[in-house]
């Protein structure tokens, strides 16, 4: 895969703890806990191209068991960055229970810094996609952050 330049801004969102260890949009989480296209020693952003999936993801990993406390950010990417998408034909097995061929994508991607962003399907809802933000790429400090703004959790969704 080569890195194309966005034509356009691209927002997404990421969820978690304003009040937490770590700030919401920061990659020490995927640091300890290394998710589908990143390993330990390659930590990156997980965002997600629309709110709804940030919660849907959000559910899934937090197994029903959310803090109260959860906000969301806004996050806006600017016109020009870099950036490289995944499909599920561009890389056949990405979506294998045990994804060590995403992860291998995703670490080699995050080392050679070959763009800011790295669009890749959602595993929750496979028509959706996430972006991957590398905090280590030269162009990390052009994104832009809004204000954290609190998460409304509708309770049937913890009804069983």
């Amino acid at each position: 895969m080569s890195s194309q330049r966005l034509d356009r801004t691209l927002s997404c969102f990421c969820i978690g703890d304003p009040n937490g260890a770590y700030p919401i949009v920061d990659a020490t989480g995927s640091r300890l806990y290394p998710g589908r296209w990143n390993s330990a020693d390659t930590p990156v952003i997980y965002a997600f191209e629309h709110y709804s999936t940030a919660m849907l993801e959000k559910l899934v990993h937090g197994a029903g068991h959310l803090l109260p406390t959860q906000h969301y950010v806004k996050i806006t990417i600017p016109r020009g960055v870099s950036y490289e998408a995944v499909t599920k034909d561009t890389l056949r097995g990405w979506d294998a229970p045990e994804p060590r061929l995403s992860r291998a994508y995703g670490a080699r991607w995050i080392r050679e810094r070959r763009s800011l962003i790295l669009v890749v399907p959602s595993f929750v809802a496979r028509i959706e996609r996430n972006v991957l933000i590398n905090p280590a790429h030269e162009a990390f400090g052009r994104i832009e952050t809004d204000l954290a703004e609190p998460v409304w959790w509708d309770a049937r969704l913890f009804q069983r």
